[in-house]
């Protein structure tokens, strides 16, 4: 999917973030399925790191079926995005801006996300044929460096912030003035072992961090 397909499908999610679920065990993939569902999260990332990930991604996509995208995160190779796809992800998520994993992610019809830091890593990226772009780890990258960024990247290019990331509005406000139109929610969203109604409060509190952001972008 290019980059202006992708941010067309973007603009219709409700809740601009991604559901980052480092650790998550396939035993506990549909549970959490659907708190996130629940709380209103409609994309699901499950990094290759997490124990029997290719598993749980299946899990999730039996799950939520058109509900939700599911995908994974950590994808350094084309061998995992092909893996990835064969098990239902629907979007190939990486740290880093490797050409192969795009290309390959294209080819197979996922969504793109490469992690890049740099303008020469975004156009680079884009030009690749990323859907879009992770900006990563977003404490180093801060709000002034991706406001930078935006001004040379094209205007429809999607551009989430990713670490560090939290439910308090005032951040997402700073990252949303800077030209983020997304987020990747990891550790303050999930960890591994977290109870299921610890999920679903945390689940809540970011959804309610970006309703504050939204109403005050609607007033403005």
């Amino acid at each position: 999917m290019d980059s202006f397909d992708f941010a067309t499908m973007w603009q219709k999610t409700p809740l601009p973030m991604i559901a980052i679920l480092r650790g998550l065990r396939p035993e506990e993939a549909a549970e959490i399925g659907d708190v996130l569902l629940e709380a209103g999260f409609t994309w699901l990332e499950v990094p290759l790191n997490s124990p029997r990930a290719l598993d749980s991604i299946s899990l999730l996509r039996e799950r939520v079926g058109m509900r939700a995208i599911v995908g994974a995160g950590t994808v350094l190779t084309t061998e995992q995005v092909d893996s990835v796809v064969d098990a239902g992800g629907q979007v190939i998520i990486s740290p880093n801006m490797n050409l192969s994993v795009i290309r390959r992610s294209r080819d197979r019809g996922a969504i793109s996300l490469p992690g890049v830091a740099t303008p020469s890593e975004a156009f680079t990226a884009l030009d690749a044929g990323a859907s879009g772009l992770k900006f990563y780890p977003a404490e180093m990258i801060s709000p002034d460096i991706l406001r930078a960024m935006c001004v040379v990247l094209p205007p429809h290019v999607v551009c989430m912030p990713v670490g560090g990331v939290s439910a308090e509005a005032q951040q997402l406000q700073r990252w949303c003035e800077a030209g983020a139109k997304g987020f990747g929610c990891g550790g303050g969203l999930y960890r591994a072992g977290t109870e299921c109604e610890q999920v679903r409060h945390n689940a809540l509190a970011y959804a309610q961090a970006w309703q504050q952001v939204n109403s005050r972008a609607q007033r403005q």
